[in-house]
């Protein structure tokens, strides 16, 4: 009779009756989070990509003064002409900044700039290509205008004492400008969130050290910081902590005192020298750690103190997979109190694509547009969880639902852009 070794469920098997799925954690994290309420006041220049806390209303109408859309002529409606061509005398000029001081009578027009304000006894401009000039104080109109054109309204892009931009907006360049156009020079906005990172593992050394036999550079750090940097967090690199359960435990207590969130790569399995989950079960509080994902399944989520804590797998690419899935929505609703998920989009597979059932996978891959317009994807080629340039080469994961087992050339697959994660 053949025997069989009986083991424990590890990250090569492709099911795993304790993991939860995707969703389930997104779900744990969001209900597990309590968005940030400290305000801080900064001034307009250094608001972007900043959360605003109290919702803005305009103190001026926007544009101010009834003004011109075009270099022409104002005159009033009432005064155009009918059926015929109609002389008019020049009475002046006004300039975006420099009204003209005076009336506008029948039979008179006033020169006038794009953006300036309509003169008194004017309603109406036509355009400068539109009217005929013998000389400079005297013009002719044709039928075919109206009253009222080419003029822009006082308040008809923004009234006074409307909201222009609700709480809870993370602040765009193109809302920078409206503050501005109303004269808002500070701004509340919430605080940023606090992120404390580090890696774990005696074999990590930090770029400019010297590599000893069996260690390795600590990347993961540096992909840490760069996808934090581009979030616009306040963050505490706290290096690299060795496998030691005391340093690690002092590692913890420490970044629980400073951040709102705890990021840690490596030691979250189930080896003898992953001790993150043991320690958390001691001084935290664990909500799940592993999740039916590929790459990824070791992921551990809990709580230390008042700060939350995202222990991530120490393969590199299972890092970026976790953090683009997981921390970063996290953040976001930690920084605003709103769910952003990660875009989906539609695309033709041009490559074969293989996987065993029982998990999500995210493979990596390169999409882009083909002659007829369409967008195509390819795999990026080995999808191992440590190869760290299958992220480097590609743009988008491609998304492989759990009981998916294969995808052939020219089938439609769903990917997730990384311009979308920014």
């Amino acid at each position: 009779m053949k025997k069989t070794v009986q083991h424990d469920p590890s990250c090569a098997d492709d099911f795993d009756p304790a993991s939860i799925t995707i969703d389930q954690a997104r779900l744990n994290i969001e209900d597990d989070i309590s968005p940030i309420t400290g305000k801080e006041k900064i001034a307009l220049r250094s608001a972007l990509n900043r959360v605003l806390a109290e919702g803005i209303q305009s103190p001026i109408k926007v544009p101010a003064h009834n003004n011109s859309a075009m270099d022409g002529y104002a005159l009033a409606g009432s005064d155009l002409p009918a059926d015929e061509v109609k002389s008019y005398v020049v009475i002046g000029t006004a300039f975006a900044g420099k009204p003209f001081p005076s009336t506008c009578q029948p039979g008179q027009v006033v020169r006038i700039m794009t953006g300036a304000v309509i003169p008194e006894g004017c309603d109406t401009v036509v355009m400068q290509e539109h009217v005929q000039s013998s000389d400079e104080t005297n013009i002719e109109i044709g039928e075919g205008h109206r009253t009222g054109q080419n003029v822009r309204m006082a308040g008809e892009d923004i009234a006074q004492g409307t909201t222009v931009i609700e709480a809870g907006r993370r602040l765009t360049p193109s809302d920078l400008g409206i503050l501005a156009s109303v004269g808002v020079a500070e701004v509340n906005v919430f605080r940023r969130p606090r992120v404390a990172f580090f890696s774990t593992g005696d074999e990590l050394k930090s770029v400019g050290e010297t590599l000893n036999a069996g260690d390795i550079f600590d990347s993961n750090r540096y992909s840490l910081y760069g996808m934090l940097t581009r979030m616009d967090v306040e963050i505490l690199d706290m290096g690299v902590v060795r496998d030691d359960p005391q340093a690690l435990r002092d590692a913890l207590l420490m970044a629980a005192d400073m951040a709102d969130l705890i990021i840690t790569s490596g030691g979250v399995s189930v080896g003898e020298a992953d001790y993150i989950k043991t320690i958390l079960d001691e001084i935290g509080d664990i909500r799940f750690w592993k999740i039916g994902m590929k790459p990824g399944r070791p992921l551990t989520f809990g709580k230390i103190n008042n700060a939350r804590f995202f222990g991530l797998p120490g393969n590199p690419v299972s890092v970026m997979v976790t953090f683009y899935q997981f921390v970063q929505p996290a953040l976001h609703y930690l920084s605003s109190g709103k769910t952003k998920a990660p875009i989906t989009i539609p695309a033709i597979c041009t490559t074969s694509l293989r996987k065993r059932p029982g998990r999500f996978e995210f493979q990596r891959g390169i999409y882009e547009q083909d002659e007829n317009g369409k967008l195509t994807v390819k795999k990026t080629g080995q999808q191992g969880s440590g190869i760290l340039s299958s992220m480097s080469h590609a743009n988008c994961f491609i998304l492989l639902p759990v009981e998916l087992t294969s995808v052939a050339e020219g089938e439609i697959v769903q990917i997730q852009p990384f311009e979308g994660f920014i």
